[in-house]
Parts: C-alpha cells; structure tokens; sequence
C-alpha cells in the first residue's frame, strides 16, 4: 500500500482538536460541534473544540499555525480571514493562505439589507437615491471595520457612485438594536444574527444581496430586483483549515468525512434554518474562491486606506 494511502487510512488515531475563530454560541460555532460529534462517531475518537475569538482572528491563528501538519489541529475560519485579513493588517506581512491550507468548506451565509421597521426607505432603489441625493449623509453600521457587513457597504457605493458614513459596532446585538431605533440607516445582516430583532418587529428586509431570492425568504428580493445595483453579492462562507504541509492523503479523508457530515438530516435542517448553503467544495475550489475574494476585498480596502494595524 502506498504510504500516502497508509496515512489516510491511519487517521485518526488520536483525538482531534478543532480551533474555531468565532465565540460560543455563534452561527459557525453551532455548526462546527455539530460536525465534530459527526466526526467524533464516524472516527471512533474525541473531537474536540475550541474557541479563541478575538483579535481580528489572530488569536486562533497564532494558537493553530505552528501545530504539526499531520491533520489533528484544523482551524475555523471564514473567508475574510482568509481574504480580507492580510490586507487590513498589512504590517503583519501575515498572508493566511500562505500559512494554512483549504481542507474543507462547511457552509457559506448570505446577507441581507436590513433597516428599521419604521424606515422611510421602502426598496433598494429608495435608499441608493436618497445616499446619492445626500453624500456623506445616509450611515450604515456593521459588526466591525473589514466585517462583510463593512466591505459589503464600500461595495454598494462602489457600484452605485453614492457616499455613506460606516459605523462600526462591537457587539452585533446592539447593531441591530441601534437599525431597529434608527441609530444608522441600514446594515447587512445575516438570518441568525438579524432573525431577533425582525422577529421581534424592529426590523425589516429589503432585499437579499445576492443572485438569487432566499428559499427561506421568498418575498424578500434581490437587490436588483428591489433597484439596487445589479451584481452586488455580499456573503461568507466558512471552512476548515490545517497548517500548510497536510499528507494529500489526510486531507482527502477529511475532506470526504466533512461532506458526508454535512448531509445527515440534523445538519441539513439547521442549515435551512439559517439560510446556510452547504458547499460541496474541494480544497482547490476553496483556494480559489478565497483568492477571488481577496482581489475584490484588495481594491476596497485600498480605495479608503482601511486599515487594522
């Protein structure tokens, strides 16, 4: 047997531990313990998981990036850690995808156009022209500066020629607080974080940045069906990651373990819960959608000189 195949076959013989970037409790975080108890079954072994959110991402990163290549110690990160990371931290010199490789996608997470229930703004196409009418006037806030939810905001006024005041927040809770009293005129947001405010009546959707309409949420529009900027895509997606140097051979036997997690029926129902697209991805796809990422978010940071250093 050829030793590659050996390796793939021998893993796991020792428990695994899976570093997550996100708090307790978040969307990823829900997500990867479901999938560590599938794994922990399917590989006869503990997988265990742990959080170390903070720090834009360099407290998980700077906990995982010199363990051993050998599979035991995966990373969770999304793709603005993957893409985005290196170029709001410049003087870090730090590029993610240099340090760790793709080994399995877990979900990506659409976003949507959030304002308060009692916005004046009833489409896309109300408040592009009312930004457009009044630079500088119209504020959307975010979870943080290089947030999708931030870079989504430099994107719309990318296509649209509008200027608007980004307001950072640090707790997404009080985000959606302060859209839902009117604090700021809108925000991205995703169906877990967004869903209590709007379900709560403080807020209302005005579309979905994205190609297609939510199955979740069908009379939601698009942003171009609702006036907006055709092309905008606002989303994330999440995935596992090892130091770089994995055995191709373990890397497969994750990979594939990952995939078949993802199709059981409890996780598939969380997913259409949150409005989570499970992705099929290889290792490869994901490098290259994180690279993709990485050019687009490259021009908006540079575009204002945004910077985390």
């Amino acid at each position: 047997m050829p030793a590659a195949h050996a390796a793939g076959d021998a893993f796991p013989n020792k428990p695994v531990t899976l570093v997550t970037a996100f708090a307790p409790g978040s969307g990823p975080d829900a997500v990867l313990r479901l999938v560590a108890e599938k794994l922990g079954k399917r590989w006869d072994q503990r997988v265990l998981v742990e959080n170390r959110p903070g720090g834009g991402g360099f407290i998980a990163i700077d906990a995982t990036k010199r363990a051993p290549a050998d599979g035991y110690t995966l990373l969770q990160v999304d793709s603005e850690h993957l893409a985005a990371l290196p170029h709001l931290y410049k003087a870090r010199g730090f590029e993610t995808l240099k340090t760790f490789e793709p080994v399995a996608a877990l979900f990506r997470t659409p976003f949507l156009v959030a304002v308060g229930a009692d916005s004046k703004f009833k489409t896309m196409g109300d408040l592009i022209a009312a930004a457009k009418a009044q630079p500088d006037k119209l504020s959307y806030g975010s979870w943080g500066v290089g947030s999708p939810g931030h870079l989504g905001g430099e994107q719309v006024e990318v296509l649209t020629g509008a200027t608007m005041q980004h307001v950072p927040y640090r707790e997404v809770s009080q985000l959606f607080t302060s859209v839902g009293g009117g604090d700021v005129d809108w925000s991205f947001g995703s169906i877990p974080s967004s869903q209590g405010a709007y379900k709560a009546g403080k807020l209302r959707y005005l579309a979905v940045a994205a190609a297609k309409r939510l199955p979740q949420m069908p009379e939601v529009p698009t942003v171009a069906e609702a006036g907006g900027p055709a092309g905008l895509e606002v989303n994330s997606f999440v995935v596992l990651v090892a130091p770089r140097g994995l055995p191709a051979a373990v890397r497969t036997r994750i990979n594939a373990d990952v995939q078949l997690a993802l199709s059981e029926p409890d996780i598939k129902a969380r997913f259409d819960t949150f409005a989570f697209e499970s992705l099929g991805w290889s290792p490869e796809e994901i490098e290259r959608q994180a690279t993709a990422k990485s050019r687009t978010y490259a021009e908006l940071v540079r575009r204002k000189n945004i910077s985390l250093d």
